[in-house]
């Protein structure tokens, strides 16, 4: 689909979401951001954090929502750290938390790399969230607790 198609499929629409798998590997994202700016659409930007967002335009009509990878989803080791030190007040990042270890490499992270950005931990499958809601609180961690609704909607179904 071109960005020409995009930008006529979500012409009355106020908000967009890009997505996928990885938004930033598509070669026209970039152009497509900053048209949907140029529109005035409010759009989330959901990426692994595995490619720099420094070429993400920096307006109000963009909000990074950054989901980086813990061990247990053996992608950890292509995470590009650095792009934290990018993220905006308005922005978020993401942590899926599946075990005790994927917890202290997110603790880890956020202490090399503090954020300004709201921090988010959220339950593989989202769906036991009170041990990692206790480990919070006992921690004292300064992020928000949640679970991942799309697994809690559809499952594992691709596509939605």
């Amino acid at each position: 689909m071109s960005i020409d198609q995009i930008m006529d499929l979500v012409k009355d629409d106020v908000n967009v979401c890009l997505t996928g798998g990885e938004p930033l590997l598509q070669k026209d994202c970039i152009e497509l951001l900053s048209r949907l700016v140029d529109a005035r659409k409010l759009t989330v930007l959901e990426t692994n954090g595995s490619i720099s967002v420094a070429d993400v335009p920096d307006s109000e009509y963009i909000i990074i929502s950054m989901d980086i990878k813990c061990p247990v989803s053996g992608m950890a080791d292509r995470m590009l750290l650095s792009n934290i030190g990018l993220l905006k007040r308005k922005d978020q990042l993401k942590f899926v938390i599946a075990d005790g270890r994927d917890l202290e490499y997110a603790v880890d992270v956020m202490e090399r790399y503090p954020a300004l950005s709201d921090i988010v931990f959220s339950p593989v499958g989202g769906m036991d969230i009170e041990p990692l809601v206790e480990e919070v609180i006992e921690r004292r961690l300064n992020v928000r607790v949640l679970p991942q609704l799309h697994k809690i909607i559809w499952g594992n179904r691709r596509g939605v």
